[in-house]
């Protein structure tokens, strides 16, 4: 048993750590633990924690030596940080590991062999910063595959340490504003999977934002090809819901790299194996039934790197997708060019750009590169990023959907295509080229004046012509949750916003409100949750914004950093201690939520507030009075809102309604659940659970008559109306006062209630 305080240790097995120990384990290694937690199938390991590599630098003496030398970056040469770089690693790999701590490893490495004295393990970097929460370290650093022996462990630790200085990891800190001292490094070793075959798998579609996508991407060999783009890989699009297959795009791969006896070693691939698929269907629902399990499990779309060896999958890696902001916009826009390729591959990044070819093999020539200029090359490494930040696109010879070039070509905003095999032999320098990062063609000459003066013109007319002729009594609002959809969505016609969840902007602050209570952070969580609902209350303004309160549930908030201190383990948590039962048991989280509802409302009246799951209206009245108690109270601008979704809701509703509720939207999913008593999450009852059904139907007519007896507004924001054109049909002949759609859906919903009124009418005429 270590007596040791956490932070003072040098090794922590997996099963050791979860999410919460980020700062001492860094993230590779405290997701996998997470995840051996939760039961996934990941491979044993352990990892030298960031506090080994501190003591480290204090045993020999670098951290002045280290400063010294980065006084010396000129951050407009980039030849600088190579200089800088070259010089802090040979410091490090100088400097000796302690007799203590090599013992550690080396006695943690025998004791993951068991048997097998010279086991084969895989050595990863993993960077972390406990006062950072917004920095992103991925690929900087290095890892090291199928390392065998005591002394060669070592030797890949003190690497990985060396490459914390990394000239691509300092310019990343430098461009940041980052302390470099107050970033650590941590080292998991991890057994070595000899893959046979191996990928990457995104929980939602990377390059179409769509969430509802899981995108698979397969090689043969060790997964280190497909993260650097020297071989393409074979892509499947799974329906994330049915586990249908939607996509099977099959790459004919030359090469592969393998595991070898004491090295990785690339091979030709056998004739038999080269264009056959990497993955049977059976496999890839497999895998994806994984997938979606490990995102259900972090509550937000997962990045996940995968290994297959005799027939079974390893998880060797899982992080939060980063990628998926504005992807769907851009690629929207770029779907209506109509020109001649002149080259074709695998859109990786959304957008239209244009720009003069530069051509460059490798890192050493990025300073040729100018803003404006369209990059083209084999394929990029974590060293090309400073150029990256510079162009308007990007075209490589290699690669898939997770290389390196279409991950950081996401994370920037810039169009990119890989894969086209002969990008740098079919362009030339300084030729003038427009790239469709969304459908993966290039053509020749730039963007034609008067090819994008078309595409506006079809949206502004589609807009004017929305305006003028589509006017419904029923109002149509759209569900939204990300604050960077709200301006783009605030373009459609569409009468406001009839769901705002607070769910997603907590989820993306990662702390569980409890800890940052805890921690005295309560201003943070005020000021960062009032920064994502003013974007919707200005993007919208004047129309209104109604914001559901949170209704995380307890699996949900146990995921966030700290939760599992906060949250009980509930069998069923979707009829759990969700909802306004929450709010009176931990009224100071409640008060945050109100207070950042306060300060935008200071500035912008057009906000309301909903409260979900109120199972009383006992509890209503209880509720109320916290909200009253904050300042915030009844007024011809300011509405309170119940949230339909339980069946005492629509049973006990003039209840609801004398207790104060002055509107209601029906959440008819749980309503549907609880109704017919069916899990919604439990895929073996999907095709039961119908929003249809006679009892729903009841359900819905009633809750609409009642709030049209006591004239008080209704409306639904459940997912059946984005669905069912025939529910949408009845509501509207109910007398619901809103409809409340997803974005796709807001125009054809538009033109289906215009319709429906019109018959209507039409037969009361008559």
């Amino acid at each position: 048993m270590n007596k040791l305080p956490r932070n003072k240790r040098n090794i922590f097995w997996f099963k050791e750590v979860d999410k919460e120990d980020i700062p001492l384990v860094g993230g590779k290694a405290a997701n996998l633990g997470e995840m051996i937690q939760a039961g996934f199938p990941v491979p044993d390991g352990f990892s030298v924690s960031a506090s080994a590599y501190f003591k480290f630098l204090e045993d020999n003496q670098l951290k002045s030596k280290i400063h010294q030398e980065l006084k010396l970056l000129d951050k407009n040469d980039p030849q600088s940080f190579g200089e800088v770089s070259q010089k802090i690693q040979e410091l490090i790999k100088k400097g000796k590991i302690s007799r203590d701590l090599s013992q550690e490893i080396i006695k943690a490495y025998l004791k993951l062999g068991g048997r097998f004295k010279k086991l084969p393990v895989a050595i990863r970097s993993s960077a972390t910063a406990e006062d950072l929460p917004d920095a992103s370290f991925a690929g900087q650093q290095e890892t090291y595959l199928n390392v065998k022996g005591e002394s060669s462990v070592l030797k890949r630790v003190h690497d990985c340490w060396a490459s914390l200085f990394e000239a691509r990891a300092i310019f990343y800190r430098e461009q940041k504003g980052f302390d470099h001292f107050k970033v650590g490094i941590a080292v998991p070793v991890q057994t070595m999977i000899p893959s046979t075959v191996s990928g990457v798998m995104f929980t939602a579609d990377p390059v179409t934002a769509q969430k509802n996508r899981i995108v698979i991407e397969a090689i043969w060999g060790l997964g280190e090809y497909i993260v650097q783009g020297i071989v393409s890989p074979d892509h499947y699009v799974v329906d994330r819901q049915s586990l249908e297959i939607l996509k099977k795009d099959v790459i004919s791969q030359p090469v592969q790299l393998v595991k070898a006896k004491i090295e990785n070693k690339e091979v030709k691939v056998p004739k038999s194996l080269k264009n056959r698929r990497k993955l049977t269907d059976k496999q890839i629902v497999e895998l994806a039934k994984i997938g979606k399990k490990i995102h259900q499990h972090y509550f937000f779309p997962q990045d996940i790197e995968w290994s297959l060896y005799k027939n079974k999958f390893y998880i060797v890696q899982s992080r939060p997708i980063t990628t998926l902001k504005g992807a769907k916009k851009k690629s929207q826009k770029a779907q209506k060019v109509k020109r001649e390729p002149i080259l074709t591959g695998l859109p990786a990044s959304p957008g239209l750009a244009a720009g003069n070819v530069r051509m460059i093999q490798t890192a050493k020539q990025i300073s040729k590169v100018k803003n404006g200029d369209v990059l083209v090359t084999s394929m990029t490494t974590p060293d090309f990023v400073p150029a990256m930040k510079r162009v308007n696109a990007i075209v490589t010879d290699k690669g898939g959907q997770t290389s390196h070039a279409a991950i950081v070509s996401r994370e920037l905003g810039v169009p990119c295509i890989v894969g086209t095999k002969e990008a740098t032999k079919r362009l030339k320098n300084d030729q003038l080229i427009t790239v469709n990062g969304s459908k993966g063609e290039v053509y020749s000459g730039g963007l034609r004046e008067k090819e994008t003066s078309q595409v506006i013109e079809a949206v502004q007319a589609k807009a004017k012509k929305s305006q003028k002729e589509i006017k419904t009594a029923t109002k149509i609002y759209v569900n939204l949750g990300e604050p960077e959809l709200a301006e783009i969505v605030a373009k459609k016609q569409v009468d406001g916003v009839g769901l705002l969840r607070a769910e997603f902007m907590m989820a993306e602050m990662g702390v569980h409100p409890c800890k940052m209570v805890a921690d005295k952070k309560q201003k943070v969580f005020i000021d960062l949750l009032a920064q994502g609902i003013e974007t919707f209350c200005r993007s919208f303004e004047p129309r209104p914004v109604v914001y559901r309160t949170n209704d995380f549930k307890t699996n949900e908030y146990r995921n966030l950093t700290g939760g599992k201190s906060f949250e009980p383990e509930e069998e069923n948590p979707l009829i759990g201690f969700r909802g306004a039962a929450r709010y009176l048991a931990r009224p100071e989280v409640f008060e945050m939520e109100l207070e950042a509802i306060k300060k935008v409302r200071k500035t912008y009246k057009n906000l309301k507030v909903m409260l979900p799951f109120v199972r009383t209206p006992d509890e209503f009245k209880k509720v109320k009075k916290l909200i009253v108690a904050s300042g915030l109270t009844r007024s011809s601008s300011f509405k309170l809102w119940l949230m339909v979704e339980i069946p005492s809701n629509v049973i006990l509703l003039e209840d609801f309604i004398k207790a104060g509720a002055e509107g209601v939207s029906i959440g008819s999913n749980d309503l549907t659940m609880l109704t017919l008593g069916i899990d919604r999450d439990n895929q073996e009852l999907a095709q039961t659970f119908d929003e249809r059904n006679p009892a729903v139907l009841w359900a819905l007519e009633k809750t609409i008559k009642t709030c049209n007896k006591h004239k008080i507004t209704s409306s639904i924001c459940g997912q059946a109306p984005s669905v069912f054109s025939e529910l949408t049909e009845k509501l509207v002949e109910w007398g619901i006062t809103s409809i409340s759609v997803n974005p796709d859906v807001i125009e054809t919903t538009r033109e289906l209630v215009y319709r429906i009124e019109k018959e209507i009418t039409h037969k009361k005429k008559k």
